[in-house]
């Protein structure tokens, strides 16, 4: 897989609390987004893909269902990973950090996410998102109790209920997609989703390709604010992946 990768603290935010892990010849990438005071977001989003990066090797050689478990297993020990740290100095307690993984391989994709960064998949001109926000905003649209519109406006659209770090155990949503030679993923943190809509993004995506496109969405994300850290990779999956 082909990855590019961009981030910026934004225009609102002293530091980047935003992590990367990439990993291109395993077909494999993750954002993280750190939440926390006294710079604690930012030991939260480094810890979680430190560890990961750690642990990737104990996917060496599965498929399937067994892919899957394994690496909602591999989100429980990261997720104690932040967990601990935590724990350990009173000035980072309560810290924690979303996580959104897209491993790829010839038998297909596999996402593991917790929180609000996300996974969209952009094939033959259509955008889709692969994710779900675990956010409280997130939660009433689905429930009806709220429309799209008011979602993009609500004062707590950056409030998450589910994130790694928090407490001693997570609930990883992990699902599968099937590939296509030419697939263009897109993993991002609230940053820039936040400031664009599905709609624009998929605009840049049909009208440019690569770096290109990459860095027209982060200044049309700073154009509008650029409220939070934006982070942004770009995978294409190539026609053999590793196994």
């Amino acid at each position: 897989m082909r990855v590019l990768r961009f981030s910026d603290k934004g225009c609102v935010r002293k530091n980047n609390e935003d992590a990367f892990l990439i990993m291109p010849e395993q077909g494999f990438c993750a954002v993280a987004d750190g939440m926390g005071g006294h710079q604690a977001g930012e030991v939260a989003s480094s810890t979680s893909v430190e560890a990961l990066g750690k642990l990737m090797p104990g996917l060496d050689g599965l498929t399937g269902q067994a892919l899957e478990e394994a690496l909602a297993g591999i989100f429980q020990q990261v997720n104690q990973a932040v967990y601990r740290s935590s724990t350990l100095e009173p000035d980072k307690a309560g810290m924690g950090t979303t996580l959104t993984a897209l491993l790829v391989r010839d038998s297909g994709a596999v996402i593991a996410h917790v929180g609000d960064s996300r996974a969209y998949l952009y094939r033959n001109g259509e955008l889709s998102r692969q994710t779900e926000d675990h956010s409280m905003v997130a939660e009433l649209l689905r429930n009806g109790i709220i429309t799209a519109k008011m979602a993009a406006e609500h004062p707590y659209r950056n409030i998450i209920t589910r994130a790694l770090g928090i407490d001693p155990m997570v609930r990883p949503d992990v699902m599968k997609a099937p590939k296509q030679t030419g697939d263009l993923w897109l993993i991002c943190s609230d940053g820039l989703h936040n400031m664009l809509p599905d709609e624009r993004i998929a605009e840049v995506l049909e009208a440019q390709r690569g770096a290109e496109a990459a860095e027209k969405l982060l200044e049309l994300a700073l154009e509008r604010g650029g409220e939070d850290n934006i982070s942004i990779v770009l995978g294409v999956a190539a026609e053999v992946e590793t196994p």
